[in-house]
Order: structure tokens, then C-alpha cells, then sequence
């Protein structure tokens, strides 16, 4: 799998700069970062360093930008204003996204768009979200999805969603922030 984002002090050495410089950065907002579970450590998303570096005036080297290909996500929901709330939260990360408002559009979309994530919604019409998670799980394109719930339907049933094979659940109403750090560690596929 491709490396998709930098450790500060990878970040560092592209810059010419030391890891702190890099750390205030980050604390003063110019570069956007999450936090790995538990150490702490920052990791920068690959499409935010050649942000950075273009808004910079600085040469993006050839290996950063032959390995950005903005990440795909399909946003399972049939209330259009949580769609475009999600995508305005996340939209700083330059994510290609697309939406569907019914299980049934949801499982043409899949199969299309084939995305790195899924925000699915459990509550949804046609086919429900446990539907559109099974259905995930059992089709070999896209075992490799990964699905974030975010749904308003209760504990159990977000238990339940992550015994099927959900990889992250959040109960709505949600923080944008925790939204932003379910995204960013469900996309960190950096080996």
C-alpha cells in the first residue's frame, strides 16, 4: 500500500528545517496534522504537505507528487444537509467525494467509485446500513474499504455495526473534530 502521510520529521527534511519548526507549524495552523492513538506522534497527510509546499512557492519533489491521489470518500446519508456538513469538515483534505442517499444508490455507488472509506449512515432507506455493511464486507472489490459509522440510531446498534465489520462508529450528532480524527486514522495507510 502507498505511503500516505509524513512523519514531522520526514516532513522536516523536505524543508530543510527542524522537527520543532515543523511542530510550531502545526500548532500555529499552517499545516494541518492528526495524532496517532496513543504516542502522540503527529503524522501530516501527504496531500497537506504538497499543499503546503505549493501555497509555499517551494518545488514539490517528484516522489510526493507522483504518490497524491486524492482519497475517495462515498458518504452514505439521506439527509443532504449531514452530506454536505461532512464534506465541509473534511474538505480541507482534499478528498474526492461523492454521495448516496439510499442503500440501494449506495451499493451502485460502491461498486463504481469503489472508495477508500465509507461514512454510512445505519439509518437509511431500501436497503438498511447493515445491509450496505455486509454487503462491503462479502464483495472482494471492496474488502479493503474502509467504513466509518455515523448514526444516530444508539449504542447497540453502533455496537453491532462494529461487530459486523464497521472499522470506526460515531453516535450523531458528532464533534467535527472527532470526525476529522476517525477520518484521518482511518486513512493513515502509511506502511
Amino acid at each position: 500500500m502507498r505511503k500516505r502521510s509524513l512523519s514531522t520529521g520526514e516532513f522536516a527534511k523536505y524543508f530543510g528545517v527542524g522537527h520543532r519548526t515543523v511542530l510550531r507549524w502545526i500548532k500555529e495552523g499552517y499545516v494541518n496534522a492528526f495524532q496517532l492513538p496513543g504516542r502522540g506522534d503527529n503524522r501530516i497527510p501527504l496531500t497537506e504537505g504538497v499543499r503546503f509546499m505549493r501555497e509555499n512557492n517551494i518545488p514539490v519533489p517528484k516522489e510526493l507528487a507522483d504518490a497524491v491521489q486524492p482519497l475517495s470518500i462515498l458518504i452514505v446519508e439521506d439527509d443532504e444537509a449531514v452530506v454536505g456538513m461532512i464534506e465541509r469538515h473534511l474538505d480541507e483534505y482534499g478528498f474526492r467525494f461523492q454521495a448516496a442517499s439510499d442503500g440501494f444508490k449506495a451499493g451502485v455507488a460502491l461498486m463504481d467509485f469503489k472508495p477508500d472509506l465509507l461514512i454510512l449512515d445505519l439509518a437509511i432507506p431500501e436497503m438498511d446500513g447493515f445491509e450496505v455493511l455486509k454487503f462491503v464486507r462479502e464483495t472482494e472489490e471492496l474488502k479493503k474499504t474502509k467504513v466509518l459509522v455515523v448514526s444516530g440510531t444508539g449504542d447497540g446498534e453502533l455496537d453491532k455495526a462494529r461487530k459486523a465489520g464497521a472499522n470506526k462508529v460515531l453516535a450523531k450528532p458528532f464533534e467535527p473534530k472527532k470526525l476529522k480524527k476517525a477520518v484521518a486514522r482511518l486513512l493513515d495507510l502509511a506502511e
